[in-house]
């Protein structure tokens, strides 16, 4: 029997062999055809001009999208944003899976449990995994689909803009890293990487926050208010602080109004969080006045005043100590 090759691999994910063009999607129709392939690139493909590249399932998406549009449930513009957040997503979602699922495969091979093929072991792991976890999926996104209307609500967005909402800040940014991605080699620091990443998602979710994103050596969360951003920060302090395996920590907070829009969060609070981290000292929480002052009239809490200094971007600023008691 031939081990499998990469094609048995795609085809087995997608069902089928890709055998239709882009105008067997939808009918050989100029306007929709160019319409599909927007929403082709929304998701996250390239344009497959007149190759065979597409299967049933791509028909019955871009089928399905466009009748949205027809029957006026959303309109193009609208429908090309939610395609490309479901895109965005799920080329994440897909690499990360992968990668994991790459190592998984690997430790079945040396372990002398798979196939004694990588693609076929991957292959089988694949028909075992595939079906639940697309459950789980549709799952998640149902149930982040209710947390996120709820935050908006709790979080008191603005009737003038529905985006708008008042948070706490945090941006938790490993010590040197720059300086230590080019003394350890790369496996080692990726494990760095992946392992500070899941603490501080961690941590976070366990607060009550929520991760916006990740970018290697620092994470950028936001919290409902200043006491569980502190909380939060706090937590990933002494929690990475104490970890010998992983480098040293500081984390800025910044309280305020921010924008929030294709699951990122925009505004001076962000901009300030971000660069307070670079006046904390090691394992160190510092923040702005408004999160100070809240948290400072709290049981629990202490907030101490620095001495001003220049932050770029925005003048002289007086940052504070804050930890909890």
């Amino acid at each position: 029997m031939q081990p499998p090759t990469r094609e048995d691999l795609e085809r087995e994910i997608l069902g089928e062999q890709p055998h239709l063009t882009s105008a067997d999607i939808v009918a050989a129709d100029d306007a929709l055809i160019q319409r599909a392939r927007v929403l082709w690139r929304a998701l996250g493909f390239p344009d497959a001009g007149e190759t065979a590249a597409f299967t049933s399932s791509d028909r019955e998406a871009m089928t399905l999208l466009l009748s949205l549009v027809e029957s006026g449930a959303l309109d193009f513009e609208v429908a090309v944003k939610l395609t490309r957040a479901v895109g965005r997503t799920m080329a994440r979602l897909a690499d990360w899976q992968v990668a994991t699922l790459s190592d998984y495969v690997q430790q079945l091979e040396d372990d002398g449990l798979g196939t004694g093929s990588r693609l076929s072991t991957g292959l089988d792991v694949i028909r075992n995994v595939e079906p639940p976890f697309e459950e789980l999926m549709t799952y998640a996104w149902r149930r982040h689909l209710a947390a996120s209307v709820g935050r908006v609500e709790a979080l008191g967005a603005n009737d003038s803009d529905l985006h708008t909402v008042t948070v706490t800040v945090g941006f938790a940014d490993l010590v040197s890293f720059t300086q230590l991605s080019t003394d350890v080699g790369q496996e080692r620091l990726a494990e760095m990487v992946e392992g500070f990443e899941s603490l501080c998602a961690d941590l976070v979710t366990g607060h009550g926050g929520r991760v916006i994103k990740t970018l290697g050596d620092s994470v950028l969360f936001i919290a409902d208010g200043p006491a569980p951003g502190v909380d939060i920060a706090c937590a990933i302090v002494e929690v990475i602080g104490d970890d010998d395996r992983l480098p040293d920590v500081h984390v800025g907070l910044a309280t305020g109004p921010v924008v929030m829009r294709l699951g990122d969060v925009f505004g001076t609070p962000v901009n300030l969080a971000s660069r307070l981290t670079a006046v904390a000292r090691r394992n160190r929480v510092i923040a702005d006045r408004a999160t100070a002052q809240a948290v400072g009239m709290l049981d629990g809490y202490v907030a101490r005043p620095l001495s001003e200094r220049p932050i770029r971007g925005f003048g002289l600023v007086q940052p504070f100590a804050v930890r909890r008691t």
